[in-house]
């Protein structure tokens, strides 16, 4: 019976996973279609995130499955009621990515953006997507300190997205109202999406360690 339970489990993880590397991808595809102006590649986000939330579904009937029938207790409670939370975050970042391309459709057929506003926020989805790569590999391996490692390259995001700030407020910013708006929303997409990255591994530290989740 507890071996059932387990392969349970780690089929509950790789589904997991699966949706951190969807989200990945469509962070990835949807900064390339902001960068290239390309409604194609906005599209596909469209269906990368639909890939996600059909996920999402069996995730939580498995997590809830698993806790009423096998009453887990100590680690593999901590490991079902995790799974039920990331299923949450997980599809956060789908959805985040999800704006991401409904501003270049929005826009097209021209960019939402250009210059070092474009620049930065290209730099900004290459990192968001190296985080939730960086995610994907915490959700298989559950390594505590490779899930804090999250947490630090997240400061990176975060100093991209302030230098993006800095920029469209200085008087010398010769963007539109609406193009200010356009790259302060994504400036915003991305740094939330770098942030649930950063509780996915907080969430795979509770879950090895048991300490409670930091603020």
């Amino acid at each position: 019976m507890r071996i059932k339970f387990h392969e349970q489990l780690d089929a509950l993880t790789d589904r997991l996973a699966s949706m951190c590397h969807l989200a990945g991808k469509a962070i990835e595809t949807g900064t390339d279609a902001l960068v290239q102006a390309d409604l194609p590649l906005a599209e596909r986000v469209f269906d990368l995130t639909e890939q996600i939330e059909a996920l999402r579904g069996p995730c939580e009937e498995q997590a809830m499955v698993l806790l009423a029938l096998q009453a887990p207790v100590a680690r593999d409670l901590r490991q079902v009621v995790t799974g039920v939370h990331l299923v949450s975050d997980l599809s956060r970042m789908g959805g985040l990515a999800r704006h991401v391309a409904a501003s270049v459709r929005r826009r097209h057929p021209d960019h939402v953006t250009s210059g070092v506003t474009l620049e930065l926020l290209a730099r900004m989805g290459r990192v968001a997507g190296e985080l939730a790569g960086l995610a994907e590999q915490v959700l298989r391996d559950r390594d505590p300190e490779m899930a804090a490692d999250i947490g630090r390259r997240d400061d990176e995001l975060d100093d991209l997205h302030r230098r993006l700030l800095t920029l469209i407020q200085d008087p010398s910013w010769t963007g539109s109202i609406p193009a200010a708006v356009d790259v302060t929303l994504l400036g915003r997409f991305y740094e939330r999406f770098g942030d649930h990255t950063v509780v996915v591994g907080r969430r795979v530290i509770f879950l090895v360690t048991g300490e409670p989740l930091s603020p």
